[in-house]
């Protein structure tokens, strides 16, 4: 599944080259995503300048005067900036074809992906008003962290993977952070002491940081928006890795299901 990383990478790679473009036509092959593509789009974007992109959590906003439009790309989705001409393939369900030439084109195989509408204040739409800070933000940092985890007794895993608690600490994230932050998965949050949130704080924005900067990580579905995969999967230390030995001290990496999710770590360095 796309995390912060990759929408923030697709984010970057799209905004300079649809910002200031007016919408020429829309496009509608598949309705039936996450949730029904509205059936009004074109006539609500046809003609109409997009003025800005940007990323809250895992949603694009792409904002004109008179609304926004929210983009998810879903478990298996992406965006990519193609020709005008360029044939669409079996997974491309939307196309905002610009004034420059170009079009920004989704492609999503399995069709969890969302293409919405709102011509509210976008911060009060319902998939983003009860979102927790940016972790790159200035309303993150350990001494928050651990003011949410200090009377909760869930698997410290599950409360930075809570959107309500963090945006966009996905599961790659979530188990590359604890590994460097020497903390345990199962760990309970309110058994963690104020300095190793401190840390684990620092290490969840040096992952996203890095990972950013090397175009996120494809696993299997992933690509940016030239269709070109991220490279961090290349840096993981732990995630995927199960039976190998641990960078660090040389033991097994083990793996366990946390909260229904994968989870990776070592027996001997985190605790």
């Amino acid at each position: 599944m796309p995390e912060l990383p990759e929408v923030e990478t697709t984010c970057r790679g799209i905004a300079p080259h649809i910002t200031g473009q007016r919408i020429r036509q829309v496009i509608i092959r598949q309705t039936r995503l996450r949730w029904p593509i509205p059936e009004d789009l074109p006539r609500l974007l046809q003609g109409r300048k997009l003025l800005s992109v940007a990323r809250r959590g895992k949603y694009l906003l792409l904002s004109f005067h008179h609304g926004t439009l929210i983009i998810h790309l879903g478990m298996s989705g992406s965006l990519r900036l193609v020709k005008a001409n360029t044939a669409a393939q079996k997974h491309d369900h939307f196309d905002l074809q610009l004034g420059n030439g170009r079009q920004l084109r989704l492609r999503d195989p399995r069709r969890f992906g969302a293409v919405l509408w709102t011509d509210q204040p976008v911060m009060n739409h319902p998939l983003l008003v009860d979102l927790g800070p940016e972790p790159l933000g200035d309303r993150f940092d350990g001494e928050y962290l651990h003011a949410r985890g200090k009377s909760r007794r869930i698997p410290i895993k599950q409360l930075i993977m809570d959107s309500k608690t963090v945006v966009g600490v996905g599961n790659i994230y979530a188990n590359e952070s604890l590994f460097r932050a020497a903390i345990h998965p199962t760990r309970p949050s309110n058994r963690i002491s104020y300095q190793r949130y401190l840390r684990l704080a620092e290490e969840i924005r040096n992952v996203l940081r890095e990972a950013i900067t090397q175009g996120g990580t494809t696993l299997r579905d992933f690509l940016n928006e030239d269709g070109n995969p991220g490279y961090f999967a290349q840096s993981l230390l732990v995630y995927g890795k199960s039976g190998e030995p641990c960078p660090r001290c040389g033991r097994a990496i083990r793996s366990k299901t946390i909260g229904q999710r994968s989870s990776f770590f070592c027996p001997g360095c985190q605790h």
